[in-house]
């Protein structure tokens, strides 16, 4: 090998390492669901190259009502999956999807796009 093959392989690890890092383990941004007068935590969701936030904290046992707006049109980001949940969505492109869950019981759950590359955490307690 020779000194440019050495430093596109050394780049070509080096990138890997940071989509690795981005995607599973970058910071995440949580917030805790505001109660409404009737009762529903609400959150509202950007969905633009990722979900923001993307770990949302509840409570069990009280209906949560996520708005997610699509301000993209990528196509990554045009379904939403919530398998422990048995829903999928399609997002439309600068639109808000209302997403209704009742959780009843506590844990952690994932919810991704379709392709499985966006994804974000329900941490209901």
């Amino acid at each position: 090998m020779d000194t440019s093959q050495i430093l596109v392989t050394l780049g070509g690890v080096g990138l890997a390492g940071f989509v690795v890092w981005y995607f599973f383990f970058g910071k995440r941004q949580t917030t805790t669901a505001t109660l409404t007068d009737s009762g529903v935590q609400e959150v509202a969701v950007t969905v633009k190259g990722g979900y923001s936030p993307d770990v949302i904290e509840v409570v069990k046992d009280k209906p949560v009502r996520l708005k997610f707006y699509r301000d993209e049109t990528s196509s990554c980001s045009e379904e939403l999956v919530f398998g422990d949940f048995s829903i999928r969505r399609e997002l439309p492109a600068f639109e808000t999807t209302v997403i209704n869950i009742l959780p009843t019981k506590t844990g952690t759950f994932e919810f991704t796009c379709g392709m499985n590359m966006l994804r974000g955490k329900l941490v209901v307690r």
